[in-house]
């Protein structure tokens, strides 16, 4: 999936049309790197315009959704307030087809004069940014200062005349070429048809080449010195109509899904993707929110855990290596009946050894009379050798006891610890968070806060709606794991878990109905997807009624026993469910 030149160029149409003449009402940075500006338009009403300058997330498009911001306005933000705010959007372009944004603003200054400023938006991976300059492109500060020490590419300081990053190798425009120009660029590279494509001209992705190569009916890995001159000026012309569509504006922003997932996105028809199935938008907003929220989210909630995730990977790298030592002292206390039978043997044969023997042989009557090796300690007596044996019996006899609880106390550890692990992968807002780093608390595995507001952010199960009307309830955590089962669920709702592995618990609830097949297997996908498994191909799932799911004394939040359930095996998924809320 790129965010390419191609897309950026839907983007600032789209843009254009909507926001151009509207004036700044509002200005937010709900994260370090991210703005929110509230605009105020003629045609459509107040309309959001988010964009981040991530390094691994880099985004702009318009949105219905508010984010929170901080209590405190960051730097950057109350300078594009003090500058900005209440100011009238003239124009937004994009110089060729880079992957920037230029929005050129009017306002009034202190004194009433009317000025213009721009916000450069660059949306360049790990170097993207937002910039305000003044008209003459004289830095007033960015959203990410880069120095020297910081960049050898170029310095984004207040103060320092603006220009584009040399990240694209001077790469040409490709809205100004022509065929000719095509043909002399390309045809000469040692290079694939797709790779001398992005390699040339800016903004071009290598999945956006490839299309191109595909609408040429050629294959994009083949060398360009193996294409006959006839093809070289197909792909040119293929290149040069998708071209045309965009300075034409004809975007068609289309998702391409394979099994549900989406694999690619482009602002132009993805030919070379027909048979699978594809979704196309309204807009390329609408679009880039519906992939970007839930993978920004993805990546905020991933940030914000690394904490716990460092508690949580530490703890149970001790746990494991106290249980392997304690799995090691448990096979060597096994050796206890060796010694007590060497006790008892002595006591029976003792008589026959000589002082100062090391060693005695005599019948094993345990064994059929086998003959037996008895190690002896020359400086004491047999019966002071079977005295010291059943010392030694006894010492590891009360080790093997202690093991035993030792034992199921680290697993039972590791257990909940791989649970809880399993709660973070599956997170999605600080309220989840809260609750895991609550749950850590409890059981001692960090110190325990004494914040009311942290207590008070409870998060919610998943809630889904089955395709027959069933209303299907996903644990985030094992706190919730125990209350949907334990006190949300009856006796009749059926519960699904997968075997074995850390997983929630999904309830069906049944309204004393009899389930249909379908729903049984929607629920058992459920419950591999929001398990340790969800990426394997397929797994096994454990279901039963709940009035069967036992809570043993004494155990870790989320862990249940049953006897009798059924189980299937079924490839996890989403398939057939609808998300309501969470």
């Amino acid at each position: 999936m790129a965010f390419d030149g191609i897309v950026i160029a839907n983007l600032v149409h789209e843009c254009n049309t909507i926001l151009t003449d509207g004036r700044i009402s509002k200005i937010a940075q709900p994260e370090n790197d991210e703005l929110l500006f509230t605009i105020k338009t003629k045609d459509y009403g107040n309309k959001r315009l988010a964009m981040s300058a991530n390094a691994s997330l880099p985004f702009l498009y318009l949105t219905e959704e508010n984010k929170p911001s901080p209590m405190v306005a960051p730097t950057f933000c109350m300078l594009l307030r003090k500058h900005i705010s209440g100011g009238r959007i003239i124009s937004i372009r994009q110089p060729g087809l880079e992957r920037i944004i230029e929005f050129e603003i009017e306002h009034l200054n202190e004194m009433g004069d009317v000025c213009r400023k721009k916000l450069i938006v660059e949306l360049m991976g790990k170097h993207s940014n937002i910039i305000f300059t003044n008209p003459e492109g004289i830095i007033i500060d960015s959203i990410k200062r880069i120095s020297a020490a910081t960049s050898s590419l170029r310095e984004v300081l207040p103060g320092i005349k603006y220009e584009i990053a040399q990240t694209q190798n001077d790469k040409k425009d490709p809205l100004a070429e022509d065929l000719d120009g095509f043909l002399s660029t390309v045809s000469d590279l040692p290079l694939t048809a797709s790779k001398a494509i992005y390699m040339s001209y800016s903004g071009i992705s290598p999945m956006m080449a490839q299309e191109f190569c595909y609408r040429a009916n050629i294959d994009g890995d083949l060398p360009m010195s193996a294409l006959s001159d006839f093809t070289r000026i197909d792909l040119g012309m293929r290149f040069l109509e998708a071209m045309k569509q965009i300075r034409e504006h004809e975007f068609v922003p289309t998702v391409i899904y394979r099994n549900n997932e989406p694999i690619e996105y482009a602002a132009l028809p993805l030919r070379m993707y027909e048979d699978y199935e594809s979704k196309s938008y309204e807009s390329v907003s609408a679009l880039l929110y519906s992939y970007f929220h839930e993978k920004e989210q993805y990546t905020r909630i991933r940030q914000k855990s690394t904490d716990l995730r460092h508690v949580i990977a530490t703890n149970l790298e001790r746990a494991s290596k106290k249980y392997d030592l304690q799995t090691k002292q448990y096979k060597d206390a096994q050796k206890k009946d060796k010694y007590k039978l060497y006790g008892e043997l002595l006591q029976v044969y003792g008589y026959q050894a000589s002082e100062g023997d090391k060693s005695i042989v005599c019948k094993n009557y345990y064994d059929n009379d086998k003959e037996i090796t008895i190690p002896l300690d020359p400086q004491l007596s047999a019966l002071e050798n079977s005295k010291k044996y059943f010392e030694r019996y006894n010492k590891l006899k009360r080790t093997v006891e202690a093991l035993d609880e030792l034992l199921e106390e680290t697993k039972m550890q590791i257990n909940h610890l791989e649970s809880i692990q399993n709660s973070l992968e599956i997170a999605t807002s600080v309220e989840d968070l809260n609750d895991i780093r609550q749950e850590l608390m409890d059981y001692g595995f960090i110190k325990k806060s004494f914040s009311k507001k942290q207590k008070m952010q409870k998060s919610k199960p998943f809630h889904y709606r089955s395709s027959a009307g069933y209303d299907i309830y996903v644990g985030k955590n094992n706190y919730q794991n125990d209350e949907l089962t334990f006190k949300i669920a009856t006796g009749n709702d059926w519960w699904f878990h997968a075997k074995g592995i850390p997983g929630s618990h999904v309830i069906v609830k049944a309204n004393n109905e009899e389930l249909p097949d379908h729903v049984f297997e929607e629920a058992a996908r459920l419950a591999g997807y929001y398990s340790k498994g969800r990426d394997a191909d397929k797994i096994e799932i454990d279901y039963l009624q709940k009035k069967n799911v036992k809570k043993p004394n004494k155990a870790n939040p989320g862990f249940v026993v049953y006897y009798t359930n059924y189980s299937m095996t079924i490839h996890p998924g989403l398939e057939g469910v609808t998300l309501l809320e969470s």
